[in-house]
């Protein structure tokens, strides 16, 4: 079974830098990939962790995880909050 290298996001940090000291990658970089869902995260209390292998995968070849918007011509669904709501 292998582990998965659950991290800080501040040591998370610190792996990245020991791999490559010189590295232009942020914690406000990456607060903002957790915080935007590119990358998953598990919140335990007030600690967010972050798989270290899917974070590095991530860097390497990043990849949205966000659907594309729909083309014109396709029927989005109304979100609930504007289903009721009536235009005068």
């Amino acid at each position: 079974m292998n582990l998965p290298r659950m991290r800080t996001l501040p040591e998370a940090i610190t792996e990245i830098r020991t791999l490559d000291p010189s590295t232009a990658f942020t914690m406000r970089a990456l607060r903002g990939l957790v915080l935007s869902g590119a990358i998953p995260h598990v919140q335990v209390g007030a600690k967010r962790l972050v798989n270290l292998d899917t974070l590095l995968d991530y860097l390497v070849a990043p990849q949205s995880t966000r659907s594309p918007a729909p083309g014109p011509g396709v029927i989005r669904p109304i979100p609930e909050r504007l289903a009721g709501r009536r235009d005068a």
